[in-house]
């Protein structure tokens, strides 16, 4: 999704938890028109998990007939997309002339590198019916070293994606090793993102990683004498053993991965430098990027 003002930084309250836990965000709903967002990352008090610098949850929002979602062409420069659904379907094309539906469980990546352009709609099919749409939208921030790569785009089907019973919780390894178990998404850097949906009741105990931070999508989940509410980000610290236990029927994202050196964010732009955003804002005003192969009519004016 595109970002809609030049300030990225998220409306959410700050808590402390117990040992385990160094902060607790609790974002704040935000009206796109239609359908809700829940921001995470980046806050004042957190920018980043790992190389994960963006946490967007959209919905569930329910659409009547001739309405959804339709996010007209936006830039992105030195960061990677990463959009995983649980209900609905996104139709994605870019400047690569990449055209790809995603539906629940695939997994998307979209790797801006240098510079890309993409939109994401529905298919006059989809919206011609009520519908609904309910999922994840992640960024991620490359290395230094890869930030100006060529733009490329890689899509998962979920029947690819490794799926386990961990002492009976159901478990997908969505990027990154966990578990006994790597999933085939392509990483840069060391990255972590797990989904996980435990009964009420179930226990499970957390992958280690660098940094870490666990999204409750739905449910409550308790850490020793902390409860965590649904749509709340835990981060974690850098304890072995964690251990979590639901209180109610949960479905959850953990994600983490390597410490990664400072980012800038400005609209839809991240980088290790202030002067390449300013280069590419200047470039999105004046026309230089390349257009939606398909959609090149339209276009998202900066903020």
């Amino acid at each position: 999704m595109s970002n809609h003002s030049s300030n990225n930084d998220s409306d959410c309250e700050i808590q402390q938890g117990c040992d385990a836990i160094d902060i607790i965000i609790q974002p704040r709903d935000k009206d796109l028109g239609g359908f809700s967002v829940r921001r995470t990352l980046p806050t004042q008090a957190r920018k980043m998990v790992g190389p994960w610098i963006f946490f967007d949850h959209m919905g569930p929002a329910d659409f009547a007939a001739g309405k959804g979602i339709s996010v007209r062409p936006h830039p992105h420069i030195n960061l990677a997309t990463v959009t995983y659904l649980f209900d609905g379907e996104i139709l994605h094309r870019d400047s690569l002339g990449s055209y790809q539906t995603i539906t629940p469980g695939d997994i998307n990546l979209m790797v801006a590198g240098c510079g890309i352009t993409h939109s994401e709609r529905e298919r006059p099919e989809v919206t011609a019916t009520a519908h609904r749409l309910h999922g994840l939208q992640l960024w991620l921030a490359l290395p230094e070293a890869d930030e100006e790569i060529a733009p490329a785009f890689y899509h998962y089907p979920g029947a690819g994606i490794p799926a386990a019973s961990i002492d009976g919780v159901a478990v997908r390894v969505l990027m990154g090793s966990a578990y006994g178990y790597t999933s085939p998404v392509k990483t840069y850097a060391q990255t972590l993102y797990v989904e996980a949906e435990l009964k009420a009741g179930q226990t499970l105990t957390l992958p280690n990683c660098a940094e870490r931070a666990i999204y409750v999508a739905k449910g409550e989940l308790q850490l020793k004498d902390t409860t965590v509410p649904e749509h709340a980000m835990v981060i974690l610290h850098a304890a072995e053993g964690v251990v979590i236990t639901a209180n109610a029927d949960s479905r959850i994202a953990l994600i983490g991965g390597e410490s990664m050196n400072k980012r800038y964010i400005e609209w839809n732009f991240i980088s290790s430098r202030k002067e390449r955003i300013e280069q590419a804002k200047q470039d999105w005003q004046a026309g230089r990027f390349a257009k939606v192969v398909g959609d090149e009519d339209e276009f998202i004016p900066y903020p």
